[in-house]
């Protein structure tokens, strides 16, 4: 008997969703939220009833029941520190993210939809990966501040994605491998991956510029800058995340944009796409030593990966390291089916989400 899940993705602008039966993607849609539209409302959490709505119309329009559905799964960001895989969806969890969550932002109306629907019909709703996913071994965690201790956060759902993917294309198991994922997307993040367990990261605020995030800085000429008072702390946030990266130097967090600079010859959007590159390839070197150079794979995803450009420049600087896979796309509604299909086959087991845990 096949299985039928609605795997929901919101993003800022955007509400991705998917039906899957078993490996197999029946249906998928992109709603796109104008600006005005999105003015409407006070907060995220009020646009549910919008999202909500349109999904179901959605299904609706294309003879999908939600009747036949056999579990729902959707993203989420805003938990508190988690464990890697499945999570059944409780009225905690949904208590947490609608008053209490770590991190306001649009996926946590992937769960609370995910979790509606799925109570309107009978079944389980899960999630998948959250971006909160926190596995780092003691040693990786202190910065070199008291007080100030690194945490995870990275594109959990799309590089453990990614990982099981390339272990079970070469007959292996994800726990049985050592590997480097790298996330090139609006934001950057560099992953190693010991044994099934992400260990240590460079998260998109502390490695590489990318296309619209500074990375790391120079901190004594940051810390300057926000004494400096010229700026409110919301516009040196911004300046880091939204307005950094290539944003900041060339006007574009479009890597398509750049490409097209470069190949009309213009010398300086080279040499800051080729400094972003070389920015990539130092933090795949700095997690190799975190896996004591026991690396099987490097594994370059997101959307950026489809540029051959970038790919084949990264490759040239850590080929040394490991063989260099490119796995290209974000594959956020497959992973979260595919998550929910595993839980669904007995392969893998779901943890029950309590408040407790986090006490």
């Amino acid at each position: 008997m096949s299985n039928l899940i609605l795997a929901i993705n919101p993003g800022s602008t955007s509400t991705k969703f998917a039906v899957y039966e078993d490996e197999k993607q029946l249906f998928s849609k992109t709603l796109d939220h104008k600006a005005e539209e999105l003015e409407k409302f006070d907060s995220i959490l009020d646009q549910y009833d919008m999202r909500k709505s349109e999904i179901l119309k959605a299904l609706d329009e294309n003879s999908i029941d939600i009747k036949d559905l056999t579990a729902t799964v959707g993203r989420v960001g805003g938990l508190p520190p988690v464990k890697s895989g499945a999570y059944l969806i409780t009225d905690e969890m949904i208590d947490r993210l609608r008053y209490r969550p770590t991190l306001d932002h649009a996926s946590n109306l992937g769960a609370i939809i995910a979790d509606s629907i799925a109570k309107e019909v009978g079944i389980n709703a899960y999630t998948y990966d959250s971006i909160s996913v926190d596995e780092l071994k003691d040693v990786a965690r202190p910065s070199g501040l008291c007080g100030m201790d690194r945490h995870s956060l990275f594109h959990a759902l799309n590089s453990r994605a990614m990982a099981m993917k390339y272990a079970k294309s070469i007959g292996k198991e994800y726990k049985d491998l050592n590997l480097i994922v790298v996330h090139l997307g609006g934001g950057i993040s560099t992953t190693a991956h010991e044994k099934g367990r992400v260990v240590d990261i460079l998260s998109d605020e502390e490695g590489t510029f990318s296309p619209q995030r500074a990375g790391k800085l120079p901190v004594k000429h940051l810390i300057k800058l926000c004494f400096s008072g010229k700026y409110t702390y919301d516009e040196v946030k911004k300046m880091h995340t939204g307005r950094g990266g290539l944003v900041s130097y060339l006007n574009t967090s479009d890597a398509r944009e750049v490409e097209k600079m470069i190949a009309d010859g213009d010398e300086y959007a080279k040499l800051i796409y080729d400094a972003m590159i070389l920015q990539i390839s130092k933090g795949v070197g700095e997690l190799a030593a975190s896996l004591k150079g026991d690396v099987d794979a490097i594994i370059i995803t997101g959307g950026i990966a489809y540029s051959k450009y970038i790919t084949e420049e990264i490759t040239k600087y850590v080929k040394f390291i490991a063989d260099v896979v490119v796995l290209p796309g974000e594959n956020e509604l497959e992973s979260l089916a595919y998550g929910a299909l595993r839980v669904i086959r007995g392969e893998e087991e779901a943890t029950v989400y309590r408040e407790a845990d986090f006490e």
